[in-house]
């Protein structure tokens, strides 16, 4: 080695680090793949945690035992989802075969414009759920077609409001534990990291949901407003859609302007799509900066990589936690430039001080 010039020596040493990284982080993936039953419920009880911890502060302030806290968030929880999913469920049986009809009516209107070109979309239209179940992965598709992947949904479901409970109620020794098994000198390190990565998918997770709950309400109330059929369903789509950044806002914008152009004509449809477009601009140019400031902010070509990867690595799942387990690195990441940014002064005058003695 000592052969070598000293750049080569240092693109070597950097080489066999980002392999050693690379081979640690694909193992660790693999892992949380063949232990996904285990490993998926913590992922979403942490950020069910992340986005309950307010409200179970509040309690404990208001000097509720946290126990009773924990307890009474997590029915909370199951009450407001529980009635969240039953209204989107009934909107959207309710309207599912008219935003489908819609869908295809709509391809073919599109189809008699330009001809055979548009033969596609029709297909793609009356073989949407196929696609859909492609597109998922083979866990969203087994989820439709096997009894048995729908238990474990359930049980995967149930274990995650568990580790709600207990994260609530222990977040008080979280701090000691992550101290405790952290290496000798480096626990405030360990702790600085946790907690920025926390604060980064805390963030994430209210800022979401508040921008998805506003979306969808907009949205939905100007699709009211045009008359446009299955418009709580399309809202309710707009809502969970907004968990998957620009994809799903995409897709969800693409379905409304679709079931306009069938159902109200040319003219409203373009009308649905500024609805669409001036919600979507709102959000990138209001929302976004206002309400998620305080969150790790990631370029758009991040986004996307951790979308996909998380697509291919556990599906729409994956696409679901993809973003904010890369914001929870990214935070981790920015509190160790810090830190080394502020070490960096610190030692500029100890090193000069040894160069001139």
């Amino acid at each position: 080695m000592q052969l070598l010039p000293g750049p080569v020596r240092r693109l070597a040493a950097w080489c066999a680090v980002i392999l050693l990284a690379s081979g640690v982080a694909y193992v660790a993936i693999r892992l949380c793949v063949e232990l996904r039953t285990a490993v998926t419920p913590a992922l979403l009880a942490l950020l069910g945690t992340a986005l309950l911890r307010p409200l179970h502060k509040r309690l404990v302030k208001a000097h509720v035992q946290r126990s009773l806290a924990a307890a009474l968030t997590c029915v909370a929880v199951v009450a407001v989802v529980g009635g969240a999913m039953y209204i989107v469920v009934s909107a959207l049986i309710e309207t599912g075969d008219q935003i489908v009809a819609s869908v295809r009516n709509a391809a073919r209107d599109i189809t008699d414009h330009f001809g055979a070109a548009g033969t596609s979309l029709d297909d793609l239209a009356s073989n949407a759920r196929e696609l859909l179940g492609k597109f998922g992965g083979t866990a969203a598709s087994g989820v439709v077609t096997g009894l048995s992947v729908v238990g474990e949904m359930i049980a995967m479901a149930v274990l995650a409001l568990l580790l709600v409970f207990f994260f609530l109620r222990d977040s008080d020794r979280a701090v000691g534990t992550v101290r405790a098994l952290a290496p000798p000198g480096a626990a405030d390190t360990v702790e600085a990291m946790g907690r920025r990565a926390f604060g980064a998918v805390e963030g994430f997770m209210r800022g979401t949901t508040l921008i998805a709950l506003i979306d969808a309400l907009c949205i939905t109330v100007g699709l009211l407003i045009l008359r446009v059929p299955g418009a709580v369903g399309l809202g309710a789509l707009v809502f969970v859609g907004a968990y998957i950044p620009y994809l799903g806002a995409f897709i969800s914008g693409t379905v409304a302007v679709l079931v306009a152009l069938a159902d109200r004509g040319f003219v409203i449809a373009l009308w649905a799509l500024g609805v669409v477009l001036a919600v979507q601009v709102l959000e990138g140019h209001v929302l976004q900066p206002m309400i998620q400031s305080r969150t790790v902010q990631m370029h758009p070509a991040v986004v996307l990589l951790a979308l996909t990867a998380g697509a291919s690595v556990a599906g729409i799942l994956g696409m679901l936690l993809a973003v904010p387990l890369t914001a929870a690195a990214f935070g981790i990441v920015h509190e160790l430039q810090k830190r080394y940014a502020a070490a960096e002064p610190s030692a500029g005058p100890s090193a000069a001080g040894s160069a001139d003695s």
